[in-house]
């Protein structure tokens, strides 16, 4: 199988060493920087570098992109894509890309599949890109259609080599609603709470609660933003949600209402019991 990976930093260079661990597999790849494309040849994650001559001999394209400039790079190369060609992209929202996506895909008669790999590492770029990093994580397909079992199947054994656990399949309306809550609501809580100033004086003092805490706080802010704007909506809907139950502790506490303050702990454990099946 050909690949075609554009965008060669943790997500997509971590794409490129799985195929190009296996010999059955050729990478193509693009990355911007042209010190990470050196660095993927001396590596041999990749053998050749994509573009216009090349793309039509993909079977599998895999935009590690941000969303904006993904779009744009589809848009471009759209009329050099072949129409067995399946195009998956790899970003953190799917409505903003989908909708933008599934008609270019159209117009051109390949497949587009929006994705999401649900995994990463504290830091970025080709550098700290692992060949495992996706090893029985969990992949988000969207489908242009929900019922087209056959390009979700076909997806799938594209991304086989992988390695991944679980697959989750689903529109990018319920894509985005759910990653506003579980990574996009985390690094905004994490970025806001390392702000106070107890934050530098707290070494001795924590058993790691800080750390689990603050693990996210360090980020790239021009993919978040970039991210979190494209995702307005849905962000918003959680954040007013966590901010409306964070105002009723503070309320408590500030009160002295020992009797709200511990039916509202009480009702957080549970809610974690609940949801993690304790």
């Amino acid at each position: 199988m050909t690949v075609g990976i554009v965008g060669l930093g943790l997500i997509g260079g971590s794409f490129a060493k799985a195929y190009s661990d296996n010999d059955d597999h050729t990478v193509l790849g693009y990355d911007i920087n042209k010190e990470v494309m050196e660095h993927a040849f001396d590596e041999k994650t990749i053998s050749g570098e994509l573009g216009k001559n090349n793309i039509s001999e993909c079977d599998l394209i895999l935009i590690a992109l941000y969303p904006e400039t993904a779009v744009n790079y589809l848009k471009e190369m759209a009329e050099h894509i072949a129409k067995e060609t399946m195009v998956i992209d790899c970003c953190g929202v799917k409505g903003y890309v989908c909708e933008r996506c599934f008609p270019i895909a159209k117009e051109y008669g390949f497949t587009f599949v929006g994705g999401h790999p649900m995994a990463g590492r504290h830091y970025s770029g080709y550098d700290y890109s692992m060949k495992n990093m996706y090893n029985g994580a969990s992949m988000v397909l969207v489908p242009r259609d929900l019922g087209d079992e056959k390009t979700i199947e076909r997806a799938k054994q594209l991304l086989s080599p992988i390695k991944f656990g679980t697959f989750t399949v689903c529109d990018a309306k319920r894509h985005d609603a759910m990653i506003a809550f579980t990574s996009q609501m985390a690094h905004v809580v994490s970025n806001a709470y390392v702000k106070s100033p107890t934050a530098r004086d707290h070494d001795g003092f924590s058993a790691g609660s800080y750390k689990d805490l603050t693990r996210v706080a360090w980020l790239n802010e021009n993919m978040w933003t970039e991210l979190f704007l494209e995702n307005k909506e849905s962000l918003l809907t959680e954040l007013n949600c966590f901010i409306n139950s964070i105002s009723e502790y503070r309320d408590a506490i500030e009160n002295d209402d020992a009797d709200t303050l511990r039916k509202l702990l009480h009702d957080g454990k549970m809610c974690k019991e609940e949801i993690d099946g304790i």
